[in-house]
């Protein structure tokens, strides 16, 4: 339950105590903004709006006796191979339900939550037939980010090694051309965002095509299956052949997706395989979940004080930066420091700071730096280049801390991330789920820490009715976070100085325009 703390003196206005939900059940109403707005389809077919769906999905539920072991599950001595060298040897639960009837050519709908290995379920049962029969263009996996699709072509990449697999990633972002002569080239499987496929599909003039698609892949399902994307997915089913075979992966399910496990199947097509998580958390037990109540004004403090001191449990995941390169060591410094050299604090574990705008990220990226915390950006207004810079830098642990955009909350994979802070809270309740599924991943424990200000009181409510757990106050010793209160805010006057005068915002306004 949220409790009472004491506002700080700086504050301006008096933080309201947030009330549990046991005092505000009675006021809560369902929100779903998936119910007359939402969009599915048949297996077979293209999208049309959706009325609330009143049937529960039907779920799978695992045997008492889990297969312990890829070869049970009919994967192959190559594959294997290729997943030890991942040090992936059990398969997870999604894993295990999916894979055999993937692998028996049945359309599947996979529920599981974030981190539980919803690409491996996908992507063994594809290389596997692929193996059998190989040809370009044999397999489809749509998804809603960029970086996701970066993402699996990677794993995509290591798991086929043996099987000499091409893959072809197909974004927004990148050079069309360069993207037309690999798709020319029939890769054994295409990776792409929804948009820039079918601007490829209207510009192809026959080079290539969809005709011969065995699998369609829909990650992250409960995104694409909403009105955002109805128009490039009608047009993508059009150009799939009548008889491929569909998997959706979504740890969220909606209305939409509910409706096609009970939907009546097409003549000589049974109905999909679904496999749903069994419990009602969607969180993992591993994940130790936080809020820290503020006000808004003085965030940057609490922010630099956390990073500064992390929680203890995250402190083994602290990592020494790699030796700079020769080049880099002789960079001229551009920015002013707000701290003398004797005061650079030590680096944080692996963290992920998950803002609400392009703007705030760049703000406390540049904030941070100033403060002598490796930082780096990830959001919409960085160019595709930059946004995988970004990526490789912090997977590299050139950096510890990511600060982002939910562009980033999606479907990825990024080793041992210690710490997620939730600089804004999401308006959806769904989106923090995928956010903090950043970190305790693959069964590795990990913190998630909420800013909790003056104006977020329904946000919380709603997030732990989400997932069925009340959040845990931490506090911080006040006194010290308050101590650096003038290095904090002279590195606020400078970070805003230099978004300023890099007249941030202003390249994207101007590709824009372009015709």
């Amino acid at each position: 339950m949220l409790k009472r703390r004491s506002p700080s003196p700086q504050s301006d206005r008096p933080l309201k105590r947030v009330k549990s939900r046991d005092e505000k059940s009675a006021e809560q109403t369902s929100e779903s903004s998936d119910d007359d707005d939402a969009v599915a389809f048949q297996l077979e077919q293209t999208p049309s709006r959706l009325g609330q769906v009143k049937t529960r999905l039907e779920h799978h539920v695992p045997a008492q006796k889990q297969p312990n072991s890829f070869a049970v599950l009919g994967i192959s001595a190559p594959l294997q191979t290729a997943l030890a060298s991942m040090s992936i040897r059990t398969p997870t639960e999604v894993q295990s339900a999916c894979i055999p009837p993937l692998l028996q050519g049945r359309d599947c709908i996979g529920n599981a939550k974030t981190g539980s290995g919803k690409t491996i379920a996908f992507a063994l049962p594809i290389l596997q037939r692929l193996s059998a029969d190989p040809y370009g263009i044999f397999a489809l996996i749509l998804t809603p980010t960029r970086e996701l699709a970066f993402q699996i072509a990677e794993q995509l990449a290591v798991v086929g090694g043996p099987l000499s697999v091409r893959t072809a990633v197909v974004v927004g972002g990148m050079d069309m051309m360069t993207q037309a002569l690999e798709l020319g080239n029939q890769p054994h499987i295409v990776v792409a965002t929804p948009g820039r496929i079918v601007d490829h599909l209207k510009s192809s003039n026959g080079e290539w095509n969809l005709s011969r698609v065995k699998f369609l892949v829909l990650d992250e399902a409960d995104r694409l299956l909403n009105p955002t994307f109805a128009p490039e997915l009608a047009y993508i089913f059009g150009a799939l052949p009548k008889d491929r075979q569909t998997c959706l992966f979504t740890a969220t399910l909606t209305p939409s997706i509910e409706a096609l496990a009970v939907a009546a199947p097409k003549p000589g097509k049974e109905r999909p395989f679904v496999h749903r998580m069994a419990e009602t958390v969607e969180t993992v037990v591993t994940l130790r979940q936080h809020y820290i109540l503020v006000p808004s004004h003085v965030r940057e403090m609490y922010l630099f004080h956390l990073l500064c001191n992390p929680p203890e449990s995250t402190l083994h995941l602290r990592r020494a930066a790699p030796e700079p390169a020769g080049g880099n060591a002789k960079r001229k410094n551009k920015q002013k420091k707000a701290m003398d050299e004797e005061d650079v604090p030590m680096q944080p574990p692996p963290t992920i700071i998950f803002c609400a705008r392009a703007r705030t990220s760049a703000f406390l990226t540049v904030l941070l730096k100033t403060l002598s915390i490796r930082s780096t950006a990830l959001h919409s207004r960085l160019t595709q280049r930059e946004r995988l810079n970004s990526l490789s830098l912090f997977r590299s642990f050139v950096v510890p801390v990511l600060v982002c955009t939910d562009v980033a909350a999606r479907g990825l994979d990024i080793e041992d991330v210690a710490m997620v802070i939730n600089w804004d809270l999401p308006n959806d309740a769904e989106e923090y789920t995928h956010r903090v599924g950043r970190t305790a991943r693959a069964g590795r424990s990990g913190t998630a820490i909420s800013f909790v200000t003056e104006r977020d009181e329904e946000r919380v409510l709603k997030i732990e009715d989400r997932i069925h757990t009340t959040l845990e106050e931490m506090t911080l010793p006040e006194a010290r976070v308050l101590e650096k209160m003038n290095a904090v805010s002279t590195a606020k006057r400078l970070a805003n100085m230099e978004l300023h005068d890099s007249k941030f915002g202003e390249r994207e306004e101007k590709r824009k325009r372009e015709p």
